[in-house]
């Protein structure tokens, strides 16, 4: 007979089930907000974690009892969820199934335990598509503010600490802020454009495709077309006997990769905005009127503020640890504030 489950064991096996009911309303509400594949499989998680459910339910048996709330983590994760859904929720749905503690409890069965482990891998598949979408734009948009943050802290601190006036500072924050910003639009807009042209460069001559049906059919020196972009000799033999005949294919290539790219100037006006919203955080304190150590004092705090968040969120994305990348990102933004700011001192005083 088996004997009958003390009040520890009782608590934990409620707390499971009160988790699996949150995990699987968690994978509901963020497959109702998708549709096709990634639906599917979010329902079958959904499903997943109802099995698992019902084994806490038959330990539990007349114990059930009230049903109790989930982890306060899951719960967040269900707000998350109805309200926005996105690569973000389900980065941090990834790194709640990997903290899974059936691994290491008996009463758990092997399978559930492994369950969680595929779980975390097919959360991981759904988020790198997300993180694939998005991927250019939120590189973009936060290395951009990243570098607009520390660089003009570093120019604001260095010349605050130099000694020169409130008014001096203040003015070269703003420029710091319209020069990076600028240059990085500049930057992002030759780039862009030079792919662009690079791109047409490679496209074939619009004139390639009239001269077709004119080809020495015997002699196919369209294959030599195909060869050079790549293919073997029997390859492009193939497919240029394949075009001359009427089949398939032409001297076109098959995608837009302009539309890939994207426009210069709006890369351009996005990397100027970017960089600007975070350049004009440590400006904010002196535009407000503050001066002297208030005002370093502000302005480090704001930027603070701004490199844990970015860090955070970069961490939420990768799948790794928030808090170690916040860290991260803020020991290294003001490890580069407190080298101008030392120097700035440095030069205030040989100046004295």
């Amino acid at each position: 007979m088996t004997p009958a489950p003390d009040a520890r064991q009782v608590r934990r096996w409620r707390r499971y089930l009160a988790d699996e009911r949150a995990e699987a309303a968690v994978y509901r509400d963020l497959a109702s907000r998708r549709d096709g594949e990634e639906r599917e499989i979010l329902l079958a998680l959904a499903e997943a974690e109802g099995r698992h459910e019902a084994h806490w339910r038959t330990l539990l048996g007349d114990r059930v009892g009230y049903p109790l709330r989930g982890d306060l983590r899951t719960r967040v994760l269900g707000f998350l969820a109805r309200r926005f859904g996105g690569v973000f929720v389900l980065a941090l749905a990834q790194r709640a199934e990997a903290r899974s503690p059936y691994a290491g409890d008996s009463d758990a069965t092997d399978t559930m335990a492994a369950d969680e482990v595929i779980h975390g891998e097919v959360i991981r598949g759904l988020a790198d598509r997300g993180r694939s979408r998005l991927s250019g734009t939120f590189r973009a948009a936060v290395f951009g503010a990243n570098d607009g943050l520390v660089s003009n802290l570093a120019l604001v601190l260095g010349v605050g600490a130099s000694g020169l006036p409130t008014s001096a500072v203040l003015l070269t924050g703003v420029a710091g802020l319209l020069a990076g910003a600028l240059s990085m639009a500049a930057g992002e807009y030759v780039s862009v454009r030079s792919q662009r042209e690079l791109l047409a460069a490679s496209r074939p001559a619009p004139e390639a495709a009239a001269a077709l049906p004119l080809l020495d059919i015997d002699e196919n020196e369209l294959a030599l077309v195909y060869r050079a972009r790549g293919m073997d000799e029997a390859q492009a033999r193939r497919h240029a006997d394949e075009v001359l005949a009427g089949g398939h294919g032409d001297a076109q290539p098959e995608h837009d990769d302009h539309e890939a790219i994207g426009s210069a100037p709006a890369a351009a006006a996005s990397s100027f905005a970017f960089f600007a919203s975070g350049a004009i955080v440590p400006v904010l304190p002196y535009l407000v009127g503050l001066s002297g150590v208030a005002a370093v004092a502000v302005a480090s705090a704001l930027v603070g503020l701004a490199l844990l968040a970015t860090g955070a969120i970069v961490g939420v994305l990768s799948g790794a640890s928030p808090g170690k990348r916040a860290l991260r990102q803020l020991a290294i933004g003001y490890g580069a504030a407190a080298v101008t700011y030392l120097l700035g001192l440095a030069f205030g005083t040989s100046l004295a």
